[in-house]
């Protein structure tokens, strides 16, 4: 049998940002950054200290898995360029994970810790100028179903379309930090906001699942899942 491939998992999509180190589906371990928007500054520094408490090197790493999207432009276009450099350095198989599935990971953990039973539920995060990027799960025994795709909304518009249901829905995501307020109506909860953030340790997961699958991201074209463009690329654009 093979050894299984040592892997790095990055979180950059989010306001905090961190990663973490595998041996296949086994987890090593987990740095988060010191805080918000430290994703530059830190993400070099917390690998390296990561390898080295394990005592694996750089060159060992056969496979990262990165968020890809949606969330912050600029925490985005650095996983993917740390992606597309260690392909080119050392041939390293990249897994791209959507964002809110990673998010979405989170209330699977939660249903298991609190013993619980949610059966609905939604990731929110902020795209600015009033709009969020959302997705609708339901939970099928021991898997996710997601039921409504990636895509932009309003707050208004959620609750037209989810506020009525007769069945409780749940929401998450770091989205709701500054707009909870906007989403309240009968029979929309909230899960306990340290279950809001994506971790490394949730990309590391389901990357490992795809890339079980041989779903690996071709390097030369990968690019971040912005769903809407960067507000400096939608100024350029009409300004031409």
């Amino acid at each position: 049998m093979a050894p299984k491939p040592l892997i790095l998992a990055v979180e950059t999509s989010g306001r905090l940002g961190s990663v973490a180190i595998a041996i296949g589906e086994e987890i090593l371990g987990e740095t988060q950054f010191s805080g918000p928007m430290r994703h530059s500054s830190e993400l070099f520094p917390a690998i390296h200290g990561l390898l080295r408490r394990f005592s694996q090197k750089p060159k060992e790493i056969e496979q990262t898995y990165i968020s890809v999207g949606p969330g912050s432009f600029t925490g985005l276009r650095i996983a993917v360029a740390l992606a597309k450099t260690m392909h080119l350095a050392n041939a390293v198989k990249v897994v791209a994970v959507d964002t809110l599935d990673i998010i979405a990971a989170n209330a699977t953990e939660f249903i298991q810790e609190k013993k619980t039973n949610i059966h609905k539920f939604a990731t929110v995060l902020d795209a600015k100028r009033g709009q969020f990027y959302i997705a609708a799960y339901q939970k099928e025994e021991t898997r996710l179903e997601k039921n409504l795709p990636n895509c932009l909304m309003t707050a208004s518009q959620f609750l037209d379309r989810f506020a009525g249901n007769t069945e409780p829905l749940w929401l998450l995501g770091e989205g709701l930090v500054y707009h909870t307020d906007d989403f309240k109506a009968e029979n929309i909860h909230f899960l306990d906001k340290n279950y809001w953030n994506p971790r490394a340790a949730k990309v590391h997961s389901l990357g490992w699942e795809l890339a079980l699958k041989g779903k690996f991201a071709d390097p030369v074209t990968l690019q971040p899942n912005y769903l809407l463009r960067p507000e400096a690329e939608e100024k350029r654009k009409s300004q031409a």
